[in-house]
């Protein structure tokens, strides 16, 4: 694919990003983006490698390896590297809804599996992929396409992030009458508020929204169903419903002080950053600021490294990340070989801009919090650590192991708390009596995505627990598929 011996010709390049210390200063994403040559020229890295395990969408050791929607990714190679960009798009959009927003905020689980990386840098694909639908929106090639006819039947998509959005494309353009039902005030779920500006433009998930509106698709905000509105109510009205609500109760810390103030859970933070940004046109009056704030982050992965780059932008006097997990390597580890997710030691953007104004990388690893002191007025102003080691009990499982003499005291005013989600809110579960998982997921076997009442499915998230976005889009195209199915006997949705 591409130009058959281009791997051994062109070295991989990305576009730069922007200074660290220029960009804590805006909202605006952070990329560039390279030339159209040198973006073919990076195609043509693709290798004619017989099986491309970019593609593959499977899971090892619990981890994506290869593109979770099977991106047709060797034939966009191939079509760009030969400057056939339109046609390209339409190879993408065969299998992605939405890679305007893969091709920013995804880890790339592709280029984990890529073959070429077997023994050079992988093959760019992220950055292609981005470039190919930007491209198809600057030159107009991506327009609204509504259906040709409708069924006459009726669905409610509940949730309106990666999975309810494209669920809700799919069924729209079978031919179903769609509403989306969101309980913030914009669309976009964890697309509009749980990624900030900086790494996801809120204009790129807009265009999309404004899309899938002239569409036909109908979108409802302010409305909470399980609250605002029953889920008996929906099932009345609709022929069906796919709930995709995402995974929203954030794991808590159960530990001394924790009821003191200015202790936040990281998506409450980052929601109301991004929501007083938007109703302020990028000016920052957030009622809860990082400013002249010594920050402590606990927990990593990409919600921390949000939190950690909202502050940089907030001016805040310090930021310091907790992982209770080692240090990753610098290299793939014998125990971790291709075609796995590299599990390899990485300097995101957050880390990045806080290591260049304060100097260093601000994560701490093995380390686990004990308790928060507070001040005279009941707001945090300290909390304790104490260093860990991972040991196995007498039946052979890991726990934390504390390491004597290692207590430190840190200063702290605010404490943003990203250790990941436990599962979906219980109000509409437990109203429509659903099951659910072990995980307190709601129980939907993957592949057919229904649950146990009838005409109800689920997907993303909510079914499979906290994952990426490029799950939630597998997952919202799968249940539209079998809710078409339902619906007419039939079939023809990928």
């Amino acid at each position: 694919m591409g130009k058959p011996t281009g791997f051994m010709e062109f070295q991989r390049e990305l576009p730069g990003d922007r200074s660290p210390l220029e960009r804590v200063h805006d909202w605006r994403e952070f990329h560039e983006h390279l030339p159209v040559q040198k973006l073919e020229a990076q195609a043509g890295r693709c290798m004619d490698c017989g099986v491309p395990f970019c593609h593959t969408g499977t899971l090892i050791g619990g981890m994506a390896s290869g593109c979770p929607i099977n991106n047709l990714i060797p034939e966009w190679n191939d079509l760009v590297y030969r400057g056939l960009w339109k046609e390209a798009l339409h190879r993408l959009h065969k299998t992605n809804n939405f890679p305007d927003f893969t091709g920013r905020v995804c880890p790339a689980p592709c280029e984990g599996s890529c073959v070429l990386g077997i023994t050079d840098p992988p093959v760019t694909i992220k950055n292609i992929e981005c470039a190919i639908v930007d491209k198809g929106f600057e030159e107009g090639w991506i327009v609204a396409n509504p259906p040709a006819k409708r069924s006459g039947k009726k669905v409610a998509v509940v949730g309106s992030g990666p999975a309810g959005l494209s669920c809700a494309d799919q069924l729209n353009h079978a031919g179903h009458r769609v509403t989306v039902y969101e309980r913030a005030d914009r669309i976009g779920g964890l697309l509009m508020y749980g990624i900030p500006n900086m790494k996801l433009d809120k204009s790129v998930v807009q265009r999309r929204v404004d899309l899938l509106a002239r569409e036909g698709v109908n979108f409802v905000t302010n409305t909470a169903v399980g609250a605002d509105l029953s889920g008996s109510a929906l099932r009345e009205k609709f022929d069906a419903i796919v709930l995709c609500c995402g995974a929203t109760k954030p794991r808590d810390l159960d530990i001394e002080g924790r009821t003191l103030e200015g202790i936040h859970f990281a998506v409450d933070f980052l929601h109301t950053n991004t929501r007083n940004l938007l109703d302020n046109d990028f000016v920052c009056r957030t009622p809860v600021s990082a400013k002249d704030k010594h920050v402590i982050v606990i927990g990593g992965g990409d919600t921390g490294t949000d939190c950690v780059g909202t502050s940089m932008r907030h001016q805040c006097k310090s930021v310091t990340q907790f992982e209770i997990m080692p240090q990753p390597p610098e290299t793939r580890q014998p125990d971790n070989p291709w075609p796995e997710w590299p599990k390899v030691y990485r300097l995101d953007y957050g880390q990045e801009e806080a290591a260049a104004r304060f100097g260093a990388d601000p994560r701490a690893y093995l380390i686990m919090t004990e308790k928060f002191d507070g001040d005279e007025n009941g707001h945090v102003k300290a909390l304790h650590t104490v260093n860990i080691e991972w040991a196995k009990d007498g039946d052979g499982r890991f726990f934390p192991k504390k390491i004597p003499g290692s207590e430190k005291t840190w200063p702290a005013d605010l404490v943003l708390l990203a250790m990941g989600f436990l599962g979906p809110d219980d109000e509409l579960p437990d109203e429509l009596a659903l099951e659910r998982d072990a995980r307190s997921n709601v129980k939907a076997e993957e592949g057919r995505y229904a649950t146990n009442i009838d005409g109800v499915f689920a997907a993303g998230d909510m079914r499979r627990g906290q994952s990426l976005v490029v799950w939630a889009i597998h997952e919202g195209r799968g249940a539209a598929r079998e809710c078409d199915r339902y619906l007419m006997g039939e079939t023809a949705l990928p």
